[in-house]
């Protein structure tokens, strides 16, 4: 568990914003996969500070009679171990305590960091890496991107609302982009239009990664594998978070 300090804030778009944390309590931190997830602990509002739990026999713990802080999973984008800086990008969506703490986090503010528990690790050999994501997926695309090498391919499909939220993702990897536009539509409904409608084929040397709205996860990953004969064991696909529901994570492996 890590109390760290906001050094600078970012706005990448108009629904994404970039925090840079430090601290002493840094040291030591490992993140080995692209799509690791830490958990943030929020100030309640009008503190600076979260009340941050401890490591007891049952788990996480909190004093007695406390009030717990609000608490999501993010992905850690970038760790610079020479600077010592942890940065996480925040997307800005729906009301809610993350958004509204990220948009307004300056200089000098704090959070809890815990984590990662643990790491998987794709090999980044596959001949064809896909990819696809809504904005809560960004944040791993453009790590998982950053980490690839030359002489593969990355196809990915990534949703927004609008061509004014995209943002810049760079790869030495043969990168075929799409970006999707929701315009005001329901979340993902685009976003599984467009994997449908695209020239993709399953089988040989590749990998799938999806992680979006829960149920467009379940359905993309059933159309990759049922529709495009994508290996199922090749393929990660999870919901980043669910449609009237809070702090949902889940995995969707059939």
């Amino acid at each position: 568990m890590r109390r760290l300090e906001v050094r600078r804030s970012e706005r990448l778009s108009p629904s994404m914003v970039r925090l840079v944390l430090v601290g002493d309590d840094l040291a030591g931190f490992t993140s080995a996969g692209f799509d690791d997830h830490v958990k943030i602990f929020l100030p309640a509002p009008g503190a600076r500070e979260p009340l941050l739990p401890t490591m007891g026999p049952k788990g996480l713990a909190f004093p007695e009679g406390a009030e717990r802080p609000a608490a999501r999973d993010f992905t850690p984008r970038k760790y610079d171990a020479e600077a010592g800086e942890l940065t996480i990008d925040f997307v800005l969506h729906d009301a809610g305590p993350a958004t509204a703490w990220a948009a307004n986090a300056q200089q000098g503010d704090y959070l809890g960091v815990g984590g990662p528990r643990g790491s998987m690790i794709v090999p980044k050999d596959f001949r064809m890496h896909v990819l696809i994501g809504d904005e809560t997926a960004i944040p791993a695309i453009a790590r998982r991107l950053e980490e690839l090498p030359g002489g593969v391919r990355a196809r990915v499909f990534a949703e927004v609302e609008a061509a004014g939220h995209e943002m810049n993702l760079e790869s030495a990897a043969d990168l075929e982009l799409t970006w999707v536009h929701r315009s005001g539509a329901p979340a993902g409904e685009a976003l599984l239009a467009a994997v449908r409608s695209a020239n993709l084929t399953g089988g040989g040397d590749l990998y799938a990664w999806v992680a979006c709205e829960s149920s467009v996860a379940k359905l993309v990953r059933s159309h990759l594998v049922d529709e495009r004969q994508f290996n199922p064991k090749r393929i990660k696909a999870a919901g980043y978070w669910k449609r009237g529901a809070v702090a949902v994570h889940e995995m969707h492996d059939g």
